[in-house]
């Protein structure tokens, strides 16, 4: 269960870090690229500190990533969660699915 709160702290995080550097390049603020450089810095480490098979580690990310992405591009920068967005999201969830369960 460790693993899963690391991987959804990492995709909060590259979500955020990627927020603030598309915020700093409308805004031109210097503050948003490097306080999103740090972020995603962090990002680096958390989606790195469980011990599984790297493949199997970013592939199950992903579906977390896409989830935490939706959700902030909704909640952040008022965009719609499409049905092409829906029916790509079930793909990648069952992606994730196929990557955990099958040895």
């Amino acid at each position: 269960m460790g693993a899963w709160i690391f991987l959804a702290i990492a995709a909060f995080l590259e979500v955020a870090g990627d927020a603030m550097i598309r915020s700093g390049l409308k805004s031109k603020v210097f503050f948003d690229f490097v306080f999103g450089g740090i972020v995603l810095f962090v990002y680096g480490i958390f989606v790195n500190a469980p011990k599984w098979d790297f493949g199997q580690l970013l592939g199950v990310y992903i579906v977390l990533f896409y989830v935490v992405s939706q959700l902030m591009g909704y909640f952040l920068f008022g965009e719609a969660v499409t049905q092409g967005r829906l029916i790509g999201g079930v793909f990648i969830a069952i992606g994730g699915v196929c990557m955990m369960v099958w040895q």
